[in-house]
């Protein structure tokens, strides 16, 4: 990048990636219809435009040349209409699209990880040209007309640039048609061609372009014209020039000669731009009949995570104030009027940071179809995607984490579930096209995902024989379905025997697993065979702030997630069983559950011993449920999450149970329990 600006990079970056997002859902709709209205050429036209100015800005030259040459073909289709590309080809060009939208986002990735961008670009710029001159081949009408990427040398409105003594050799600039900010690009040119010489070697002319952005216009009109003394001082700028993105155009004219005379043919370069000014209107015109419109800034993420702290922050100090110790036992009923206010609107502030940081997963779930569209031509298969409650929102962080989880498992939807024989569907008695739901619905502090598909499902047996082969079952155990089901996401577990583009390398939903409890969630999974697979992903709305349980254990006091937390109890001894290794098990509602001491699993010396002195917790996460012994519940409490102390990563301290941290009224310290992984019953 040029200037190293970071916030113009972030804001470059933001705006590329929703661009091709954009772009991504219109090919994608439009491949449905095998064909793209008015509007959506027009669209795609825009979107490149504005990626090829915005690229050549940066100084991105490769991004900015296939945004230019998709551009031109654009313009082509724009002014011949769909017609011009016949139906044979349409399949061909919906595949084009994707690859350009692929290469812009393996560019934006290089340049986000600070990684040089890709120097050779012949084979796709190559793909765009075959296709822009095969249409043109193919158009009855108007065979000698060019596309707009090579137009003959516009002709000055006047006579020619004006002459400037000392200067007699001139260079004459027109940029690309429509291409914006072009008194900016001009003096991008002459910071080039300054830094390549002394600054008294040149002139140039409109001479105010980097701060009267009305020269723009005059640049349009007459071109933008740069003088230097000798003729190998213009040489060496006509280098920079043909380097330069956007430019269209450019003539060497010396001022002793007379100023080359305009083809009868050429229009002034002031009457040139008259037909795409029409399609710098269309979008003014789509935009007009929205009532109202939102207004919208784009806010760094980490400005929002300062934001969360100080909040966070404020709900400590609030609750150590209105709970100080010093206070049990006054009767104070102005402070407790006050603190109840001052509690009102501690909740509020909580409750706007956190909707600040809340996107919807629309974003996330309008990438697979991409993913099933690709794999369907690969694996030559016939599925669709449906989507589901797209407008459910999430915390960014946790939706920026469960993208990869959820591409991978609509990717072994596709690989592992859908049927490949169409036949075999029928058979079935099911729709020859196969179907993958992608749901999101919000139940109190969670936020429910399912990915489901009407494929043949999971064959119990082939899972069993590949888990006593990897040694993670014994074959002399009679195993439960969801057990079954649960190896599937055991490290290294893969049940196809080669290894595939999609599938085969034993990296599945072990990570997937890892990803969604890292946010704080859980997976299950549910098949019936024959008729398909269910993957369930519970995720917390946000990991800043969360509604927990304060229990107390001997002299520690430890916080559970309410969401975890099905019901507590009181019991007699009598109610407890003792399975065939000792250990202790509650039955409830026909059900077992195994009995977890606090007080024994982290070795707190203090501490109830007899079931009849404690409280029984009974928990739930995921597939997971269990009941936890504790010595009393202290109450609910809204806690901000603090994380662990980084040193403490040593111990995995992540598998023992514990989730993080948080500061109580008092002072005190809580560990926040993390559910999942304070008992396994593999352990």
């Amino acid at each position: 990048m040029g200037n190293g600006n970071d916030s113009i990079l972030e804001a470059y970056l933001f705006e590329t990636n929703s661009l091709l997002e954009q772009l991504d859902s219109l090919v994608l709709a439009a491949e449905e219809k095998d064909s793209f209205s008015e509007e959506d050429v027009n669209t795609i036209f825009r979107i490149m435009h504005t990626i090829k100015g915005s690229s050549a800005m940066m100084e991105y030259s490769s991004l900015m040349t296939i945004a230019h040459r998709a551009e031109d073909l654009f313009a082509i289709v724009r002014d011949k209409s769909m017609e011009i590309v016949p139906e044979a080809l349409r399949p061909a060009l919906f595949d084009l699209l994707f690859q350009i939208i692929d290469f812009f986002r393996g560019e934006i990735e290089r340049i986000e990880n600070g990684q040089p961008l890709t120097q050779t670009i012949d084979s796709l710029l190559q793909k765009v040209n075959s296709f822009i001159q095969q249409i043109q081949n193919g158009a009855a009408a108007a065979p000698a007309e060019v596309p707009p990427a090579a137009p003959e040398a516009p002709a000055p409105a006047d006579s020619g640039p004006a002459a400037v003594p000392g200067f007699p050799y001139a260079l004459q600039i027109f940029f690309d048609e429509g291409a914006g900010m072009e008194n900016l690009r001009a003096f991008m040119l002459v910071s080039t061609i300054r830094d390549g010489g002394s600054e008294d070697s040149f002139q140039y002319l409109p001479a105010d372009v980097e701060h009267n952005p009305d020269t723009a216009a005059q640049i349009v009109d007459s071109g933008f014209t740069l003088y230097f003394r000798d003729q190998a001082q213009r040489d060496a700028a006509i280098h920079a020039v043909t380097n330069a993105g956007s430019v269209r155009t450019y003539q060497a004219i010396d001022q002793e000669a007379p100023p080359p005379v305009a083809p009868e043919h050429q229009s002034p370069p002031a009457e040139k731009p008259a037909a795409p000014a029409s399609s710098r209107e269309a979008p003014k015109a789509e935009s007009a009949p929205q009532p109202h419109r939102e207004s919208l800034i784009s806010v760094n993420l980490s400005k929002l995570d300062q934001l969360s702290a100080v909040v966070g922050e404020i709900v400590i100090t609030e609750s150590m104030v209105t709970s100080s110790p010093e206070l049990k036992g006054l009767r104070l009923d102005e402070f407790t009027k006050s603190a109840r206010q001052l509690r009102k609107l501690t909740d509020e502030l909580q409750d706007v940071s956190m909707s600040l940081r809340m996107v919807p997963v629309s974003a996330t779930f309008q990438k697979m179809h991409r993913i099933v569209r690709d794999m369907c031509k690969k694996l030559n298969k016939q599925a669709k995607l449906t989507l589901v409650g797209e407008e459910t929102e999430i915390d960014k962080t946790i939706v920026d984490s469960i993208g990869d989880p959820i591409m991978h498992i609509v990717r072994n939807s596709m690989d592992h579930g859908i049927e490949e024989d169409v036949q075999d569907r029928i058979r079935a008695g099911k729709d020859p096209v196969g179907e993958i739901t992608l749901s999101a619905r919000q139940t109190g502090s969670e936020v429910i995902i399912e990915i489901r598909d009407d494929g043949q499902g999971v064959n119990d047996e082939a899972v069993l024989r590949k888990a006593v082969k990897n040694g993670l079952a014994s074959p002399d155990v009679e195993y439960s379905h969801r057990e079954i089901l649960n190896f599937l996401m055991s490290p290294g577990f893969s049940t196809n025997t080669e290894v595939t583009e999609f599938s085969g390398r034993g990296v599945g939903m072990d990570v997937v697993k890892q990803n969604v409890e890292a946010v704080g969630g859980t997976v299950s999974l549910t098949s019936e065979l024959g008729k398909g697979m269910t993957t369930t992903l519970k995720i917390p709305l946000t990991t800043a702030i969360m509604d927990g349980m304060e229990v107390s254990v001997g002299g520690s006091i430890f916080t559970i997630p309410i969401h975890n937390i099905r019901q507590s109890f009181k019991i007699h001894s009598d109610q407890l069983v003792h399975d065939a290794a000792g250990g202790e098990i509650f039955k409830c509602m026909g059900s077992f559950y195994p009995v977890v001491r606090m007080r024994e699993l982290y070795q707190i010396e203090e501490g109830c011993t007899q079931v009849e002195d404690g409280i029984l917790i009974w928990l739930e996460a995921g597939e997971l449920s269990y009941c936890l012994f504790v010595d009393e519940l202290l109450g609910e409490q809204q806690v901000v999450v603090k994380p662990l102390p980084s040193y403490l990563n040593s111990f995995n301290i992540k598998r023992s149970g514990i989730a993080g941290c948080t500061i109580l009224g008092d002072g005190n310290i809580s560990i926040i329990l993390d559910v999942a992984n304070l008992y396994s019953p593999f352990r």
